[in-house]
């Protein structure tokens, strides 16, 4: 049985990310609407993570591809 606390965050176009390794920037920071990549159905407003509380992972993450991490940093890993 797993207990997952569900978070849902409105971003008002103004949703922020930025890309590291080893602690530094790769790439661009993005900035504007939730990206295409961000689970559920956020009509590019909303932040929708379901987080399962005794692992602290994001269940309904699902792992971006190259040309997700392209078009959103400009950058490649």
């Amino acid at each position: 049985m797993a207990y997952i606390m569900s978070i849902t965050a409105k971003c008002n176009d103004q949703f922020v990310a930025s890309l590291t390794k080893d602690g530094k920037a790769i790439g661009k920071e993005y900035v504007g609407y939730v990206p295409n990549f961000m689970p559920g159905d956020h009509y590019g407003d909303y932040v929708e993570l379901d987080i399962d509380i005794i692992t602290g992972k994001i269940v309904n993450w699902k792992r971006l591809t190259t040309g997700d991490i392209k078009k959103t940093f400009g950058a490649s890993v």
